[in-house]
């Protein structure tokens, strides 16, 4: 009985992890509310979890219960590694903003002339005479 108030306990907090969940990554909250539900039954008629082991070739209805407690547990870490994969990309795309931005306000403070491009099609200017003279 302990064990079943246990597991209820546990499987529960998995079904508010997977309503949360729904909202920002609907297929995991679904999934893990399914697999939730489906072990919370399980837990409490352990008998039709020993039919489905048996029919599914797994030998006990508890050790089915434990591969669904696995795979929910394997798509909470697959989502949590997503988003950190996620968050991680941003705030390196943010550190590459800031970086050129802060280039770019050094280059303006410190006041380096730009680098004229030559007009193209454009003839040179003719020197003055008056310098011509002088050299």
């Amino acid at each position: 009985m302990i064990a079943q108030l246990l597991l209820t306990a546990l499987l529960t907090l998995v079904l508010v992890y997977a309503w949360s969940a729904h909202r920002t990554v609907p297929i995991i909250g679904l999934l893990a509310s399914g697999a939730a539900l489906a072990g919370l039954y399980f837990v409490w008629v352990q008998e039709h979890a020993t039919a489905l082991a048996a029919l599914v070739g797994i030998g006990r209805g508890s050790d089915l219960v434990v591969y669904i407690w696995v795979v929910i547990s394997l798509l909470i870490v697959l989502n949590l590694h997503l988003k950190l994969r996620l968050q991680l990309d941003m705030i390196t795309r943010l550190a590459r903003a800031v970086a050129i931005d802060r280039a770019n306000q050094s280059r303006r403070e410190a006041g380096a002339p730009r680098k004229r491009r030559p007009v193209p099609n454009r003839k040179a200017e003719a020197i003055p005479t008056e310098l011509q003279a002088k050299k």
